[in-house]
């Protein structure tokens, strides 16, 4: 019998599918806006004989994080921009050591405290410049309640899969909307793994999870192995949605997350105005999907990127298209959530400067 669906805020929907994906084990400090991911976690990993812990920190949790994915199990963190910005050192060691685990970052104004309320403005740091060295992360970005339910599952099998953890970037509408959704079904707990570290036995070799490499010489060889690892995410996991562009729209929309969701109302709009408008959607902030990208604006003879922040993906698309074609900017931020009609005067202008 498939499965009901059921109303449910987005973080606690996050929560509850990382619980069906296996996880049993979370480690989180709070901060508004995902707070429902960590209060969800503790009265919902009891009923199913996993681990809450909160830590003292956002540093200390992503340490324990750490300590967790290096015995093989599932485990699970949580935290809004600065708080995810506390966790940037562990994240490397993470990347360093082979480790995989998965991290919801809930995006909220900024910089500096900033405020609660929805943004994305953490695409320059969850793509680029997330903690010291040499390191790469996937990034999912889920714009319905359901497709971070989907995404849960998905986070946990690619952090296994590359030995590397995952991102789940959304914002703070994502998490406070309540959509229906289904879940899938309880997933059994992950099978040991021949990495992790989980005692020594005479049946099993000698297993040391570490970061640390003095040697200059070997540092680099670990180096080269995790970029082969980062090319073959670069070859297999960019996913990208492209909407309204079959009929081949001289305009074309990008956006992501929430912010997309808003831009098809808009795009929908436009068209009963007679105005051909696409949208180009990235799934992954990185790898970014550079191929759908080519390929859907191709046709076009302009590109608008709208985002809840200053124009962070913006330049994305810029390297991508280069200056072949315009490649517009219009956003709000501080936590300034973008109307429908102010992206379709934004739109409009563009076909005004056709």
């Amino acid at each position: 019998m498939p499965s009901q669906k059921q109303l449910m805020k987005g973080a606690e929907a996050i929560a509850e599918a990382a619980i069906r994906a296996g996880c049993r084990h979370f480690f989180g400090y709070p901060i508004t806006p995902q707070n429902e991911i960590p209060e969800y976690m503790s009265k919902r990993l009891p009923e199913v004989g996993g681990v809450y812990l909160q830590a003292e920190s956002e540093v200390a949790s992503i340490n324990m994080i750490f300590g967790g994915a290096s015995t093989g199990a599932r485990v699970l963190t949580s935290s809004s921009s600065p708080g995810v910005s506390l966790m940037s050192e562990g994240a490397s060691y993470l990347v360093g050591a082979e480790l995989p685990a998965v991290i919801v970052n809930i995006m909220r104004g900024g910089p500096g405290l900033g405020d609660i309320a929805p943004s994305q403005s953490d695409w320059s740091m969850m793509t680029k410049g997330w903690g010291h060295g040499d390191k790469r992360y996937i990034s999912l970005c889920p714009a319905t309640v359901q497709e971070a339910v989907d995404m849960m599952s998905l986070a946990f099998d690619l952090a296994e899969k590359y030995r590397n953890p995952v991102v789940l970037l959304g914002d703070g509408l994502l998490g406070q909307m309540m959509e229906p959704v289904i879940f899938p079904a309880l997933s059994e707990i992950a099978p040991e793994q021949s990495w992790a570290a989980r005692g020594k036995l005479a049946t099993r070799p000698r297993v040391i999870v570490r970061s640390l490499y003095l040697d200059p010489a070997e540092l680099e060889r670990h180096v080269d192995h995790l970029y082969d690892k980062f090319a073959r995410m670069e070859r297999e996991e960019p996913r990208a949605e492209t909407w309204m562009c079959d009929d081949e729209p001289p305009v074309l929309v990008c956006a992501f997350g929430t912010v997309a969701r808003i831009a098809k109302t808009a795009i929908g709009k436009l068209r009963g105005e007679g105005l051909r408008v696409g949208l180009w959607r990235p799934m992954t902030a990185w790898p970014f999907p550079v191929e759908s990208l080519q390929k859907a604006a191709a046709t076009s003879d302009r590109l608008l990127s709208i985002e809840m922040n200053k124009g962070q993906m913006v330049e994305d698309i810029r390297a991508v298209i280069g200056h072949d074609k315009p490649v517009g900017f219009w956003g709000r931020s501080g936590g300034m959530v973008p109307t429908v009609d102010e992206m379709m005067n934004a739109i409009r202008g563009q076909f005004a400067n056709a």
